[in-house]
């Protein structure tokens, strides 16, 4: 519960950033000088994207949150407590490895289900490779949305 309570307060800060941003590029526009108008539609466009990154952020951590709650009901989420460590916390690279080459067997195995690509995604975090572990958990939410359809 800490992470979410940091999460809504970064959000809170981000979204009073935005505004005073939004505000800054009303005033610009509203100056009439064609120059500053333009900066000003500019800067309006930050504030936008920053609202839609913000949103689209939440849903899809909302969705994680969501399949975690089932996989540990079904008491399927992935234990890596026993791992070995390195001093710094992270996983120790050689068991990383070999974690991710068992997820990875799985599956392959059963491509279709999410479970299996949700534990693969956590593979790919404490192997360090963020961006593929990104793209796999929003396989997983894919098919986990396909299966409850």
């Amino acid at each position: 519960m800490k992470t979410r309570n940091l999460a809504v307060v970064v959000t809170i800060a981000v979204g009073i950033y935005l505004v005073l941003l939004a505000g800054r590029a009303v005033e610009l526009i509203r100056s009439g000088d064609p120059v500053a108008v333009g900066l000003g539609v500019g800067v309006f466009a930050l504030p936008v994207l920053g609202a839609w990154i913000v949103a689209a952020t939440w849903r899809s951590g909302m969705q994680i949150q969501r399949l975690a709650r089932r996989l540990e009901e079904e008491g399927g989420l992935p234990d890596t407590s026993e791992l070995p460590r390195r001093p710094s916390g992270r996983v120790d690279k050689a068991a990383a490895d070999e974690w991710f080459e068992q997820r990875r067997a799985e599956v392959e195995a059963d491509p279709r289900d999410w479970r299996r690509w949700y534990r693969l995604a956590v593979a790919y975090d404490i192997a360090g490779d963020r961006r593929r572990a990104r793209a796999t958990m929003r396989k997983a939410v894919e098919l986990e949305a396909a299966e409850t359809r």
